[in-house]
């Protein structure tokens, strides 16, 4: 038993986790999240805010556009989505 909750847990270290805002959720059961990073200018040394856009698994449809989620990775599931949705961090203000 032990042996089997020690193999879970150094999955899920294992597994990278990112933090974004859903900017579309328009298709079945797939979100697309936008990842924001700062990047150190080579030349300039100004950090650089660059995005990311991933594809990411959302089976019961509960993220909506504007809404901070974290996504983790897991097995591809099509061509472009290779993520998961773990959590809705903050839901975005209805207008």
């Amino acid at each position: 038993m032990s042996e089997q909750a020690a193999v879970e847990t150094t999955d899920a270290v294992a597994q990278r986790t990112l933090t974004g805002r859903v900017v579309s959720s328009k298709m079945q059961k797939t979100i697309s999240v936008a990842v924001e990073r700062l990047v150190k200018h080579a030349k300039y040394s100004k950090y650089v805010r660059r995005t990311t856009k991933f594809l990411a698994h959302d089976e019961h449809g509960e993220a909506r556009e504007g809404d901070l989620v974290d996504i983790a990775e897991c097995r591809r599931l099509s061509a472009r989505k290779a993520w998961r949705l773990v959590r809705v961090v903050k839901r975005a203000e209805q207008a």
